[in-house]
């Protein structure tokens, strides 16, 4: 069974809790994929919302 980085869950989970103000609780009960992908769509949503390519390769 792999570890999951402490310092890795921590950042995860602050950023979501600092976007949705989930519970710690809430937090802890997502699967680690379930986080991640959580993670991806508040950045796709930041992105959009400072008009920044979904691609940073991308010129726009």
């Amino acid at each position: 069974m792999k570890i999951y980085p402490t310092d890795q869950l921590y950042e995860e989970m602050a950023f979501i809790a600092y976007h949705f103000h989930w519970t710690n609780a809430e937090l802890m009960s997502l699967e680690h994929a379930e986080r991640r992908r959580w993670c991806r769509e508040i950045s796709a949503i930041n992105r959009q919302l400072n008009g920044e390519s979904a691609n940073p390769f991308e010129i726009g």
